[in-house]
């Protein structure tokens, strides 16, 4: 392992690695930080094609020292899948999904989870707790259990019901919260306050490795487009853990001297219900404000004061990037269209970049002949009522 220390963006205070760490004293998340000169002196792109396809292909780049404690089932290396005939549509020919949808807990999430869960149980993490929109509890519950580790769970009452089952089927501490993912927040902070340091709090970017899991997803699309960047990735964007690994990922990976110094264009997707980052983007504001009465379909992204969002704004501004928001309805009419035309049933918050890309497209934003990749960040299947079947005919046999 070549992991060194934990760092803060906002004030550059440094934390060592060894100890269990939640946010900085600024209330900043903190980073986790490698020795990436030895790393490129001990390691080659082309090894990694001799590697098991999962994420922990990139273990020089990941925070756990001791492989015993690695907590897995099989998460990571999901295609690249093209999508020619609705790219051509939008005029995007060159339109690539990334399908998480494929991870061993059905969403992006258990990326997370494995190197989030693995690195607490290396540093001696007994119980977890945290609040969920639903398919980040339904992971670290799994890998929890995986890992012989308690969890307890908080989500809203609103959130999809199938992630309640995932939870308690992992034997997960469960509880529902008649608000949102910010209340549940709230309760999980006087729990884990109460616990007397018993109960570790792993919220969204609470704790430094969860982050490291995700950025794997950036490693993995270079790596599988033959060590090129594409000229744009599209993210759902919620808590923004994604958007801010995929950033961290081509910083590294440019850094160690494995890709150019161009980079991709990055675009933080939200819903016209829920669009904290999105409002901030346009107005120049280093920090969001709380989004008031939040609601949209894609329930993932329903993250009303997401505590990455300096983190997000800068990896948007950084790339030369932009944030989008787009409405329900048209997410719905391209997830059902993009089905129809590509087979692949998308989460809503998959869809929603394509409505993303779609408009970005029309105005301009993307160019053409431009290489996109979007993240579809779930399994469609769990979202079943995306899709009406209110008007399906029944025949008599």
């Amino acid at each position: 392992m070549h992991l060194t220390h934990l760092e803060c963006p906002r004030c550059g205070h440094e934390r060592p690695a060894d100890k269990l760490q939640n946010l900085c004293e600024c209330g900043s998340p903190l980073l986790a930080r490698y020795d990436l000169a030895a790393v490129g002196a001990s390691l080659a792109p082309e090894q990694f094609g001799l590697r098991a396809a999962d994420l922990w292909r990139y273990r020089e780049l990941l925070p756990v020292a001791d492989p015993r404690f690695v907590t897995t089932l099989g998460e990571g290396w999901t295609p690249l899948l093209r999508a020619p005939a609705y790219g051509h549509e939008i005029g995007v020919p060159d339109l690539i999904v990334k399908d998480e949808g494929l991870t061993p807990t059905g969403s992006f999430k258990a990326r997370g989870a494995a190197v989030g869960v693995s690195r607490a149980r290396e540093l001696g993490v007994e119980r977890i707790a945290m609040p969920t929109n639903g398919n980040a509890g339904a992971a670290w519950a799994t890998y929890a259990a995986r890992a012989g580790m308690g969890a307890t769970i908080a989500m809203p009452l609103d959130a999809p019901t199938i992630c309640r089952r995932e939870c308690r089927a992992a034997g997960a501490d469960l509880h529902l919260v008649d608000g949102l993912i910010s209340d549940a927040g709230r309760w999980v902070a006087g729990l884990v306050a109460e616990s007397g340091g018993r109960i570790f709090d792993a919220g969204t970017l609470r704790e430094p490795y969860r982050l490291e899991g995700k950025k794997t997803m950036g490693y993995e699309i270079v790596e599988q487009l033959g060590w090129q960047v594409p000229d744009v990735i599209i993210y759902p964007t919620g808590g923004g853990v994604g958007l801010i690994g995929i950033h961290k990922a081509l910083h590294e990976l440019r850094e160690l001297g494995w890709v150019e110094d161009k980079l991709p264009r990055l675009v933080a997707v939200q819903s016209t219900g829920c669009a904290p980052i999105v409002r901030a983007f346009a107005a120049g504001e280093p920090r969001a404000t709380p989004w008031a009465d939040a609601r949209t379909v894609a329930y993932g992204i329903t993250v009303p004061a997401p505590l990455g969002d300096e983190l997000i704004l800068t990896a948007l501004r950084e790339s030369g990037g932009t944030a989008i928001a787009v409405e329900d309805a048209e997410i719905l009419a391209d997830l059902r269209n993009f089905a129809a035309r590509e087979g692949l049933l998308l989460c809503p918050e998959g869809a929603a970049c394509l409505t993303a890309a779609r408009h970005l497209r029309a105005g301009g934003w993307i160019r053409a002949g431009e290489r996109v990749v979007v993240l579809n960040t779930g399994a469609g299947i769990k979202y079943p009522e995306t899709v009406d079947v209110s008007d399906v005919p029944l025949v008599t046999v």
